[in-house]
């Protein structure tokens, strides 16, 4: 029996997989023994086993349209008077990525974002695509089978990535976030497996509500009803830094981009503020009291401005002082 450790990790919990071939199988495998089959040759760690009727009914209809799904996609461009590789190599520049950068694309699909992808990387590069369908990653492959980099693919949903936390430099996904069933958690896992200050990109159909009372929004939203779904825009992780959000494909696309950051965002909340009232940003939250009677008000005011100093100094020092007395401190 051989075995290697993956790039792989469970999709819940998160615990490190091991590619092992035994008795003429392949599979991943966790330390205990819990096991990943392959499915047309891809790791398959679709979790839950059992998918929502969303997820299932998006499996079914891609996988039954694999075969024919580049056929028609030219028309979306065509409709709006694009030119789809032109346009596509726009949203990949928004990821920022160097020749040895570690690129995740989810949803992948066919590959028409994944080849283009590919050739911006370099021995040194890695590319892992990742789609729920195994059709079509079967077509991706074969389309990106003669870029000589290190490819992955794996078959998973995209609200459980199979991915260590902050492994990739730039995730990417277009045209497959109004597909997935749980769009917060699937954003949060992309900003999981990014690394702290990498690029994440997302986009798909939704327009803009000034247009959707439109002739324009009624003929295209009779074919895809998708075009009046919002911009997930509360879904964004609290991790997003340096947001920017686009209308793309003749404004009936989103585009957001925007780097990873470490948590929520921070400032300098301790800063004496200038005025009458003074004290910091951060004791106007966290320091305040119960309130006080009008004429109690008044008088203080008037007690601070004698005393020629800010609300917060006169009332921060009093309440000491008359603390400590009562305490006996």
């Amino acid at each position: 029996m051989s075995s290697t450790q993956s790039i792989f990790i469970t999709p819940d919990p998160h615990e490190v997989l091991f590619d092992k071939n035994e008795n003429g199988q392949h599979f991943l495998s966790t330390e205990n023994g819990v096991k990943y089959d392959f499915t047309n040759d891809f790791p398959d760690l679709t979790f839950p086993k059992r998918l929502d009727e969303k997820e299932q009914h998006t499996l079914e209809f891609y996988e039954n349209r694999a075969d024919v799904y580049d056929k028609f996609l030219y028309q979306t461009f065509k409709t709006h008077g694009e030119d789809e590789t032109e346009t596509r190599n726009r949203f990949i520049d928004k990821l920022n990525i160097k020749g040895d950068a570690k690129v995740l694309e989810i949803a992948c699909g066919t590959g028409r974002d994944s080849e283009l992808i590919a050739k911006r990387l370099t021995d040194g590069g890695k590319l892992v695509l990742q789609d729920i369908s195994p059709s079509m990653l079967k077509v991706c492959e074969k389309k990106l089978a003669t870029i000589d980099i290190d490819k992955v693919f794996c078959i998973s949903n995209a609200a459980y990535l199979p991915f260590p936390d902050h492994y990739f430099d730039a995730v990417y996904s277009f045209g497959g976030l109004g597909e997935f069933p749980e769009i917060k958690r699937s954003l949060a896992e992309m900003v999981r497996v990014t690394k702290i200050g990498g690029k994440v990109v997302v986009g798909d159909e939704s327009m803009p509500i000034w247009w959707r009372d439109t002739y324009f929004s009624k003929v295209l939203s009779k074919t895809n009803p998708q075009f009046l779904v919002d911009v997930p825009f509360k879904d964004i992780p609290v991790e997003s830094r340096k947001v920017n959000v686009q209308w793309v494909i003749g404004g009936v696309f989103y585009l957001i981009d925007f780097e990873v950051g470490d948590g929520e965002p921070t400032g300098d909340f301790d800063y004496e503020v200038e005025g009458v009232r003074g004290g910091t940003l951060r004791t106007r939250v966290e320091g305040q009291l119960e309130g006080v009677t009008p004429e109690a008000k008044e008088l203080a005011w008037k007690a601070a401005k004698a005393s020629g100093q800010s609300m917060h100094k006169w009332l921060d020092t009093l309440v000491k002082e008359v603390a400590q007395r009562d305490l006996g401190l």
